[in-house]
């Protein structure tokens, strides 16, 4: 069941660093992206982008999201970001539970031999990683900010928002179908359309009496 943000972009970053200068995230106060505010990520991101020797991050748009299988478009865009990177060793944030195999899944799209350290919550464990959350959740807030421009501010775009809920929920009353912006495929959306279909099966239903 794929999990995260139901509104936006997803944005993949691999973040390249001299193994030498790791220390120096920590000293900044880098760690999960999750576990800072807005505010301390935007500070800290511009110190990543100088203390990096070079960075990638990947807008993946909902329409993409919605027609490939999460997992594999997530693999698919790693191998890409390391191809690009070329780095000597990568540390990776598994989603998957197994993460030896995981490993050996990205590998096969590496164009060349490289150490791949696959954990679960690497950007706990590990600065680089938390560096690369950071960023990417950096960009993504920038076009959350975007998108609120155009359509009015429908909270983060998670399924847990109240704001985000009730955003989907009038959208879907006064339109036929979601926008591009929305992750279709999730199971929040495809909820709300449910409702949305029942309520007016029961309109019908009292109609008809």
């Amino acid at each position: 069941m794929p999990v995260g943000p139901v509104i936006g972009p997803m944005i993949m970053c691999g973040y390249l660093i001299d193994e030498e200068n790791v220390p120096k995230l920590r000293e900044i106060g880098v760690k999960d992206s999750k576990l800072l505010t807005a505010e301390k990520r935007e500070q800290l991101a511009p110190l990543l982008r100088k203390l990096s020797d070079d960075f990638i991050a990947l807008k993946i748009n909902p329409d993409e999201i919605d027609s490939r299988n999460i997992n594999k478009l997530e693999i698919e865009k790693m191998q890409h970001i390391i191809n690009l990177l070329d780095p000597d060793a990568v540390i990776i944030d598994s989603p998957e539970v197994n993460t030896a195999a995981f490993s050996k899944k990205v590998m096969a799209g590496v164009s060349k031999p490289v150490k791949i350290i696959s954990e679960n919550f690497a950007d706990k464990n590990h600065p680089e990683v938390g560096a690369a959350s950071i960023i990417a959740k950096v960009e993504r807030d920038k076009e959350i900010g975007k998108l609120h421009k155009q359509h009015g501010c429908f909270g983060s775009g998670y399924p847990h928002d109240e704001i985000t809920i009730r955003f989907l929920k009038d959208w879907i009353k006064k339109n036929k179908e979601f926008p591009n912006f929305v992750r279709k495929s999730w199971a929040t959306a495809q909820r709300i359309l449910e409702e949305k279909e029942q309520s007016t099966i029961k309109g019908f239903l009292k109609a008809g009496k």
